[in-house]
């Protein structure tokens, strides 16, 4: 559905460290650039997610509103991503737990990368 996702930092150090640690826990690896990182496989062909200082060179900010969502295989690696998230800079929106989304009740976490990105991971209902 899309090629790349991007959001700021005006930490790269501090963003890599934390997208290292969460995209790890949901086995995605990266690759540091000179601006930031990316994750997931090219070569794949599917969307891929990038972390970089804005090419502009003004200060990052995060959306009003949005949240980026990553698929988790289950509810211990969503409670892996989460404790990953907070352990390296993040910052809580919404502790692993049932959501009342469908029947069954989908599992997953909201945080917030340094930068103040929201996420959040969700596994399938019953995984």
């Amino acid at each position: 559905m899309f090629t790349h996702v991007m959001v700021g930092t005006n930490d790269k150090e501090k963003a890599r460290a934390f997208y290292d640690a969460t995209f790890g826990v949901l086995g995605i690896s990266g690759m540091s650039t000179p601006n930031g990182a990316f994750y997931g496989d090219p070569e794949a062909r599917e969307g891929m997610f990038g972390v970089v200082t804005p090419r502009n060179g003004e200060p990052a900010t995060c959306a009003n509103g949005g949240t980026i969502g990553f698929p988790a295989k289950d509810r211990p690696t969503v409670d892996a991503w989460y404790a990953a998230g907070m352990a390296n800079g993040g910052s809580d929106e919404g502790p692993p737990g049932e959501r009342p989304w469908g029947d069954p009740p989908m599992y997953g976490a909201y945080l917030r990368d340094p930068d103040g990105n929201k996420l959040c991971a969700f596994c399938p209902p019953g995984a």
